[in-house]
């Protein structure tokens, strides 16, 4: 495993970091807890150090699931980072940071925390909690008490709000979106950078868009040699930037943690070849050309208040449109609400009340985009 500096701190974590929003789950939803666990035991046995989580991640099991990993001395191997939920809908009054924080160390059944985020903000929830509610002053307060070692954020918006917080000065680490397919944070990945920020980058591999494998003719030339997906590029597209301190895999399967484990342990891992660096640029503009749909299934847009299921409708228009698998997509389409892994109901269900709109940190036309499904897989 290859290791670097996080920050102008002197700790060293592992390039790759266990993303713990895609454990597997059972029929109902339900992680996986025994398989979960070995994953992640698994990872941090080959050298992973960094787990990141969050109060909705799986429902909330995500951080029961993390803690119960972390018994038997895991614990004192891994730098641990959950987050504070300051969305609009979770987060009303000032004193609920210290309510979602003792939770958390309940629910994770630890005595601190590495580093504790503001999570998904935006400049509304910057201004409005962090700043309006003094939230500063409240985090400044619980980290003398020991509940956490070091103040953080995660960021959805654009990368002059990201300057605006970065230069607040209130934070030593943040967590964005970087990828192959979303390169917009490159310039403040590098600010950061120079500022002494640690930058801990969400969606390496494009939410999988990066890590498909039935790929169509025209795009395997940018394949590496022997392999069937991105993925290896994708990753070393992100550890290419010094700047960069880990990068976040949600490793649902040993296959995947086995495949992200050879890559982060390579001499070569940050060292893009001029092929290398010419297949990226083919990729980007090719997935920029076939879709405008930046879905990294995130799912924070759900639940939709009319249970139209909105992740499973862009996973099936993304396939249409990316892959090219029509009539599977169409297939696919075809079963919501009507099988219990395709639970809810399909894009026809959308009454455009724009409560998902809000929520998505990607600024998707959630509302438009469903439309264009429903056009392009009811037929």
């Amino acid at each position: 495993m290859q290791y670097r500096k996080l920050g102008i701190s002197s700790a060293k974590v592992s390039v790759l970091g266990f993303g713990a929003m895609r454990f597997p789950t059972d029929e109902e939803g339900k992680i996986k807890r025994e398989e979960a666990i070995q994953l992640i035991r698994k990872g941090i046995d080959n050298g992973i150090n960094y787990i990141d989580t969050a109060w909705p991640y799986h429902g909330g099991e995500s951080e029961v699931v993390v803690g119960l990993a972390l018994k038997d001395g895991y614990r004192e191997r891994v730098t641990l980072a959950t987050k504070c939920p300051v969305g609009p809908d979770k987060f009303s009054e000032p004193h609920h940071f210290e309510e979602y924080l003792d939770e958390q160390l309940k629910r994770l059944d630890v005595e601190y925390l590495d580093y504790y985020l503001f999570h998904a903000l935006n400049k509304k929830s910057f201004e409005e909690k962090v700043l309006g509610m003094n939230l500063i002053d409240r985090a400044a307060k619980a980290k003398e008490e020991g509940k956490f070692r070091h103040l953080a954020f995660s960021f959805h918006d654009k990368p002059e709000v990201l300057k605006e917080i970065i230069d607040s000065g209130h934070f030593e680490l943040m967590l964005v979106q970087y990828n192959i397919v979303d390169q917009v944070n490159h310039e403040m990945i590098n600010y950061a950078g120079e500022k002494g920020i640690a930058v801990a980058i969400m969606g390496p591999v494009g939410g999988g868009r990066l890590a498909g494998e039935d790929l169509p003719d025209e795009m395997k030339d940018w394949l590496t040699p022997g392999r069937k997906n991105y993925v290896d590029l994708a990753l070393k597209f992100v550890l290419s930037n010094p700047n960069v301190s880990v990068a976040l895999s949600g490793m649902g399967s040993d296959a995947m943690l086995d495949d992200n484990l050879r890559l982060a342990s390579r001499e070569d891992y940050d060292k893009l070849t001029q092929k290398e660096e010419e297949s990226i640029s083919s990729i980007a503009k090719k997935f920029k050309e076939l879709c405008d749909l930046v879905c990294t299934q995130c799912k924070y847009c759900e639940p939709c208040p009319n249970e139209v299921n909105i992740s499973l409708i862009f996973e099936a228009l993304q396939n249409y449109e990316i892959y090219g698998h029509r009539q599977q997509a169409r297939r696919l389409y075809s079963l919501i609400g009507k099988t219990p892994w395709a639970p809810g109901a399909n894009a026809s269900a959308c009454e455009e009340c724009g409560e998902c709109l809000e929520k998505c940190p990607q600024g998707i036309e959630i509302i438009n985009q469903l439309k264009r499904a429903h056009e392009s897989l009811s037929s």
